[in-house]
């Protein structure tokens, strides 16, 4: 059983979400939270080398690899021409922890935080996104109906993930629901 809670954080391509992660997981594990973390990319990409027998294994054609050492492992799971794994079949592949925070995933139904930076050059997400249930911003939004913290002052944007992420089974559920709606 993993009684981890999700938030995901969203936002446009350059508005900073992967540096708000990076500077969210050390505050968090300072504070006995074990966070873990689930990232969707939208192109092909590789963690592994050439030339190293994981990677061998995987030209070859093996499907899937395991690669383990005393400090670390990692699962590397080989689609080819299936489907692409959801939100929800990733979550429940998890370990246990306190927190996962999904970046990307952007039009998925998980609780999200938007990240916005008006120096992108796009619109807000929030009007259009009701799983969107709180902002970190370099602005403010009094009129969004949701929490709106600075995006630069780490612990408040902290706070507000702990007080509205989710629980993973209730989710996994959500998603789940969507899913087969064809939502």
């Amino acid at each position: 059983m993993n009684d981890a809670r999700v938030l995901g954080i969203a936002g446009w391509s350059g508005s900073g979400k992967t540096t708000l992660i990076t500077k969210l997981i050390p505050f968090l594990a300072g504070r006995g939270i074990r966070v873990a973390t689930l990232k969707h990319a939208h192109h092909a990409f590789d963690v592994d080398t050439p030339g190293k027998d994981s990677y061998e294994h995987r030209k070859a054609g093996a499907c899937e690899v395991i690669v383990s050492s005393a400090r670390r492992w990692v699962q590397m799971h080989e689609v080819g021409d299936g489907a692409e794994a959801t939100l929800a079949q990733l979550l429940t592949r998890l370990s246990p922890c306190n927190l996962v925070l999904v970046e990307g995933f952007k039009t998925e139904q998980h609780p999200k935080l938007e990240v916005f930076r008006r120096a992108v050059g796009k619109t807000p997400l929030h009007p259009e996104d009701k799983r969107i249930v709180a902002i970190a911003s370099d602005e403010s939004f009094p009129d969004a109906g949701i929490p709106t913290v600075d995006i630069n002052d780490i612990a408040a944007v902290a706070e507000v993930i702990l007080a509205r992420a989710e629980p993973l089974n209730k989710v996994i559920a959500t998603l789940g629901a969507a899913t087969s709606a064809g939502g």
